[in-house]
Protein backbone atom coordinates (compact mmCIF):
# COMPACT_ATOMS: atom_id res chain seq x y z
CA UNK A 1 0.00 0.00 0.00
CA UNK A 2 1.44 3.42 -1.03
CA UNK A 3 0.02 6.74 0.16
CA UNK A 4 -0.73 9.19 -2.96
CA UNK A 5 -1.40 12.89 -1.48
CA UNK A 6 -3.53 14.59 -4.42
CA UNK A 7 -4.64 18.35 -4.97
CA UNK A 8 -7.84 19.38 -5.84
CA UNK A 9 -8.64 22.90 -7.66
CA UNK A 10 -11.75 24.38 -9.50
CA UNK A 11 -12.85 28.48 -10.26
CA UNK A 12 -15.76 27.31 -11.64
CA UNK A 13 -18.85 28.96 -10.34
CA UNK A 14 -20.16 25.42 -8.40
CA UNK A 15 -16.54 24.73 -7.29
CA UNK A 16 -17.85 23.46 -3.82
CA UNK A 17 -19.85 20.75 -5.14
CA UNK A 18 -17.14 19.71 -7.90
CA UNK A 19 -14.15 19.42 -5.35
CA UNK A 20 -17.14 16.88 -3.52
CA UNK A 21 -17.88 15.08 -6.52
CA UNK A 22 -14.10 15.09 -7.63
CA UNK A 23 -13.18 13.90 -4.13
CA UNK A 24 -16.09 10.83 -4.54
CA UNK A 25 -14.74 9.87 -7.65
CA UNK A 26 -10.63 9.72 -5.99
CA UNK A 27 -11.86 7.28 -3.46
CA UNK A 28 -13.47 5.35 -5.76
CA UNK A 29 -10.87 5.19 -8.38
CA UNK A 30 -7.74 5.88 -6.62
CA UNK A 31 -7.93 4.73 -2.86
CA UNK A 32 -9.25 5.22 0.45
CA UNK A 33 -9.14 8.77 1.49
CA UNK A 34 -7.54 8.64 4.57
CA UNK A 35 -7.29 12.67 5.51
CA UNK A 36 -9.01 15.88 3.54
CA UNK A 37 -8.10 19.58 4.25
CA UNK A 38 -10.65 21.86 4.59
CA UNK A 39 -11.42 23.36 1.19
CA UNK A 40 -9.57 26.70 0.92
CA UNK A 41 -9.98 29.68 -1.39
CA UNK A 42 -7.58 31.99 -3.41
CA UNK A 43 -6.97 34.30 -6.33
CA UNK A 44 -5.70 32.59 -9.57
CA UNK A 45 -2.14 31.58 -9.41
CA UNK A 46 -0.23 33.01 -12.99
CA UNK A 47 -3.00 34.34 -14.87
CA UNK A 48 -5.89 36.17 -14.41
CA UNK A 49 -9.83 35.00 -14.07
CA UNK A 50 -12.96 36.65 -12.95
CA UNK A 51 -13.25 33.78 -10.19
CA UNK A 52 -11.39 32.66 -7.11
CA UNK A 53 -10.48 29.15 -6.97
CA UNK A 54 -11.12 26.34 -4.09
CA UNK A 55 -8.85 23.94 -3.67
CA UNK A 56 -8.27 20.46 -1.29
CA UNK A 57 -5.68 18.21 -0.53
CA UNK A 58 -6.09 14.88 -0.09
CA UNK A 59 -3.91 12.16 1.42
CA UNK A 60 -5.23 8.69 -0.12
CA UNK A 61 -3.86 4.76 0.60
CA UNK A 62 -3.45 3.38 -2.90
CA UNK A 63 -2.25 0.21 -4.76
CA UNK A 64 -1.59 1.82 -8.02
CA UNK A 65 1.67 2.77 -9.42
CA UNK A 66 2.15 6.42 -9.88
CA UNK A 67 1.36 6.58 -13.40
CA UNK A 68 -1.97 4.60 -12.65
CA UNK A 69 -3.12 6.97 -10.22
CA UNK A 70 -2.06 9.99 -12.97
CA UNK A 71 -4.02 7.99 -15.36
CA UNK A 72 -6.93 7.75 -12.51
CA UNK A 73 -6.57 11.43 -11.84
CA UNK A 74 -7.12 12.18 -15.37
CA UNK A 75 -9.80 10.16 -15.96
CA UNK A 76 -11.54 12.04 -13.04
CA UNK A 77 -11.09 15.52 -14.51
CA UNK A 78 -12.72 14.15 -17.24
CA UNK A 79 -15.56 12.91 -15.72
CA UNK A 80 -16.19 15.69 -13.94
CA UNK A 81 -16.08 17.98 -16.66
CA UNK A 82 -12.75 19.42 -17.33
CA UNK A 83 -12.77 20.51 -21.10
CA UNK A 84 -9.04 21.09 -22.13
CA UNK A 85 -9.53 22.05 -25.54
CA UNK A 86 -12.03 25.18 -23.80
CA UNK A 87 -8.53 25.90 -21.76
CA UNK A 88 -6.09 25.74 -24.72
CA UNK A 89 -8.99 28.22 -26.31
CA UNK A 90 -8.75 30.38 -23.43
CA UNK A 91 -4.97 30.29 -23.19
CA UNK A 92 -4.51 30.96 -26.90
CA UNK A 93 -6.84 34.16 -26.84
CA UNK A 94 -5.64 35.65 -23.54
CA UNK A 95 -1.92 34.96 -24.01
CA UNK A 96 -1.89 33.64 -20.60
CA UNK A 97 -0.49 29.94 -19.35
CA UNK A 98 -3.00 29.11 -17.48
CA UNK A 99 -6.63 29.12 -17.69
CA UNK A 100 -9.81 28.70 -15.84
CA UNK A 101 -10.95 25.10 -15.52
CA UNK A 102 -13.67 23.35 -14.35
CA UNK A 103 -11.55 20.82 -11.92
CA UNK A 104 -7.40 20.21 -11.88
CA UNK A 105 -6.24 17.26 -10.32
CA UNK A 106 -2.53 17.24 -9.31
CA UNK A 107 -0.35 14.62 -8.15
CA UNK A 108 2.12 16.63 -5.38
CA UNK A 109 3.65 13.20 -3.62
CA UNK A 110 3.89 9.43 -3.88
CA UNK A 111 5.18 8.03 -0.65
CA UNK A 112 8.69 9.87 -0.70
CA UNK A 113 9.09 8.80 -4.06
CA UNK A 114 11.02 11.03 -6.54
CA UNK A 115 9.60 10.42 -9.97
CA UNK A 116 10.58 12.54 -13.29
CA UNK A 117 9.02 11.14 -16.60
CA UNK A 118 7.74 13.13 -19.92
CA UNK A 119 4.25 12.35 -18.24
CA UNK A 120 4.60 12.82 -14.40
CA UNK A 121 6.64 14.67 -11.60
CA UNK A 122 6.81 14.09 -8.40
CA UNK A 123 6.72 15.87 -5.88
CA UNK A 124 4.81 18.69 -7.84
CA UNK A 125 7.67 21.21 -9.32
CA UNK A 126 6.06 24.36 -8.24
CA UNK A 127 4.66 22.95 -5.04
CA UNK A 128 7.54 25.35 -2.94
CA UNK A 129 6.58 28.85 -4.73
CA UNK A 130 2.40 28.36 -4.15
CA UNK A 131 1.18 28.95 -1.40
CA UNK A 132 -2.40 27.87 -2.54
CA UNK A 133 -1.41 24.12 -2.21
CA UNK A 134 0.96 24.68 0.42
CA UNK A 135 -2.07 25.38 2.78
CA UNK A 136 -4.25 23.00 2.74
CA UNK A 137 -1.29 20.59 2.46
CA UNK A 138 0.04 21.45 5.78
CA UNK A 139 -3.26 20.95 6.64
CA UNK A 140 -2.98 17.27 6.85
CA UNK A 141 0.73 16.92 6.50
CA UNK A 142 2.74 20.19 8.05
CA UNK A 143 5.53 17.82 9.18
CA UNK A 144 6.01 15.95 6.23
CA UNK A 145 9.73 16.79 4.46
CA UNK A 146 9.82 17.15 1.24
CA UNK A 147 11.10 15.18 -0.48
CA UNK A 148 13.89 16.64 -2.51
CA UNK A 149 13.86 19.68 0.03
CA UNK A 150 14.68 17.91 2.75
CA UNK A 151 12.45 20.60 4.62
CA UNK A 152 9.17 20.34 6.30
CA UNK A 153 6.07 21.69 4.35
CA UNK A 154 5.48 23.75 7.11
CA UNK A 155 8.86 25.33 7.07
CA UNK A 156 8.33 25.87 3.15
CA UNK A 157 4.64 27.26 3.47
CA UNK A 158 6.31 29.93 5.96
CA UNK A 159 9.48 31.05 3.98
CA UNK A 160 6.45 31.11 0.95
CA UNK A 161 4.54 33.61 3.11
CA UNK A 162 7.01 35.64 3.82
CA UNK A 163 8.56 36.33 0.10
CA UNK A 164 5.89 38.12 -1.60
CA UNK A 165 7.89 37.88 -5.00
CA UNK A 166 7.82 34.33 -5.22
CA UNK A 167 3.92 34.14 -5.90
CA UNK A 168 4.29 36.17 -8.63
CA UNK A 169 6.27 33.80 -10.91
Amino acid sequence: MSRVVLLTGSNHPDKEAILSRTATLVGERIGAITAASQIYYSEPWGFQAERAFANQALAIDTTLSPHEVLDAALATEQTVGRDREAELREKSTTGERYASRTVDVDVMFYDDEIIDTPRLKVPHPLLHLREFALEPLCEIMAEYRHPQMGRTLKDIYEELKGDATAQKI
